[in-house]
């Protein structure tokens, strides 16, 4: 992933009859960025979007891709134009029906003027016509879209979309989707949600995928190339798909061996998280050199790098914790990555505790036995760790810590209770660290503000005093070393480059 700070370099005007219109002083462009101070320019202001409708082509062996994007929004102010974050080369843009006039701007800003101001309210049909070479676009000196030897994907965070549909590229709107790709026969599009039927005509075969749960902009993925296809059901009956590159080598056993137990991580991940909040899971595995994974929302990105020392359920269980932590809740701002990061790397620890190889309190004191007080990880602070620490090892370590000191603050029976019932609390809406220091307040009835503080916003190791009171580090002697520590670690680059 990208460790990161960017500086900051249904009519469609009101009728006379029924209102009187604004002044055109009165009309304001949107803001180029959605007001995060972690990425200043990503995302956009002056409208909301509810669904993409997205129909593709991609000839895998030219990269060439193009695309007809229908994004339906509203405006939630008086808008004269407005910004899509997109990199590829637009042809036409339309605005409820009406040619507009569009404008590359900065990095990755689509600059989008309607043909008449928007009233706020306004509902919005947004069809923009583009092509272009994904592989060929770069944005503050990097790219997201990755290719393949068959192919090519687009999975990446905090951002992926720029390079293959126009979007308003923040968590904090999430949408639903249709992704309906025509690639030649042979080939597989793989995406979120559901496949719908297939059909194949003059040698190109179309894949639609459909999600229908609110999703985020960067949970969005796209993977083209030629894949083997499982598919099987959870316990439950939600319909798992899993995908594997047909030229993984000697990295394909083992990472069937870990994806296969998808259904079974599900069922043991509902017991502590409550029910699945979507209508289907599973993963795909492709050719790729990265070496991270992302928990793409119902299709989970691996890198064959996860699988190349053998098995990794670990690594599995952690993306998959994410569809409840992160994807069907997920972060306000992007200062919030704890109720991520922290979560999922929690959830690798009760694992460890399933299989018998460490308890989450021996995980817990290791943790804090293994970083001095001089150790720098101790000054990332995990509750709002900065763009350049985003997916800092502390975010997931210091943080999985704190899950920990708060399990043993309120007790057993509270902390599951919170577990459960966050996800439950928030489904499919967008939530802060100072919404979930609420809740855990609420349902345990416990004051929670100096905890949160010590183990989650102060740049320095909590002092012995205060690990002692939340059962930490119950000794100064040397903390044997988890039996599952090397499998957990095995994972550290998840979000790595």
């Amino acid at each position: 992933m990208h460790r990161r700070l960017i500086t900051p370099g249904a009519l469609a005007a009101a009728s006379l009859l029924l209102a009187i219109p604004a002044s055109a002083a009165d009309y304001q462009p949107g803001a180029p960025g959605i007001g995060d101070p972690y990425y200043p320019y990503y995302g956009n202001g002056g409208y909301d979007v509810s669904h993409y409708d997205l129909r593709l082509k991609y000839q895998p062996a030219t990269d060439e891709l193009e695309g007809t994007a229908t994004i339906r929004a509203k405006a939630t102010q008086n808008l004269s134009r407005f910004d899509l974050d997109f990199l590829l080369d637009v042809s036409e843009v339309r605005v409820n029906g009406a040619k507009a006039a569009f404008a590359a701007s900065g990095q990755h800003e689509l600059e989008v003027t309607p043909a008449n101001p928007l009233r706020k309210g306004t509902p919005l049909t947004i069809v923009v016509r583009y092509s272009g070479v994904p592989s060929s676009k770069s944005a503050y000196g990097f790219s997201t879209w990755h290719r393949t030897p068959d192919g090519a994907i687009a999975a990446d965070e905090p951002e992926a979309a720029w390079w293959w549909f126009p979007s308003n590229d923040h968590p904090s709107d999430k949408a639903t989707y249709d992704v309906s790709v025509d690639v030649p026969d042979g080939t597989q599009a793989i995406s979120n949600g559901t496949l719908q039927p297939t059909s194949s005509k003059h040698g190109w075969t179309n894949y639609t995928w459909r999600q229908n749960k609110p999703q985020a902009t960067y949970l969005t993925t796209l993977a083209i190339g030629k894949f083997d296809v499982t598919t099987g059901k959870t316990s439950n009956g939600v319909p798992i798909i899993n995908a594997y590159s047909k030229d993984l080598g000697d990295k394909d056993k083992a990472a069937r061996a870990s994806l296969e137990r998808t259904g079974e991580i599900v069922d043991w991940l509902t017991g502590y998280l409550g029910h699945y909040p979507f209508n289907s899971v599973g993963g795909y595995v492709p050719n790729t050199t990265t070496g991270y994974a992302l928990e793409t929302q119902t299709r989970v990105y691996y890198s064959p790098r996860q699988f190349a020392n053998g098995t990794n359920t670990s690594v599995v269980v952690h993306e998959l914790a994410h569809q409840w932590y992160g994807d069907s809740v997920s972060l306000k701002g992007w200062k919030d990555i704890w109720i991520n990061e922290g979560f999922a790397r929690y959830a690798q620890w009760l694992w460890s505790e399933h299989e018998g190889k460490g308890t989450t309190q021996e995980l817990a004191d290791y943790v804090y036995a293994s970083h001095a007080a001089d150790d720098a990880f101790w000054t990332v602070r995990p509750g709002d760790p900065g763009p350049d620490n985003q997916f800092d090892i502390a975010v997931y370590d210091r943080g999985a810590l704190a899950v920990q000191a708060l399990r043993n603050e309120v007790g057993d029976q509270a902390f599951f209770a919170i577990l459960k019932g966050w996800p439950k609390e928030h489904a499919y809406g967008n939530a802060s660290v100072a919404d979930f220091r609420a809740y855990a307040e609420k349902v345990s009835g416990k004051p929670l503000a100096a905890l949160f503080d010590t183990w989650l916003f102060q740049p320095s190791k909590p002092a012995a005093p205060a690990a002692h009171s939340a059962s930490v580090a119950k000794t100064s002697a040397a903390v044997a070393q988890p039996k599952s520590w090397e499998e957990i670690a095995a994972t550290n680059d998840v979000h790595g480059g």
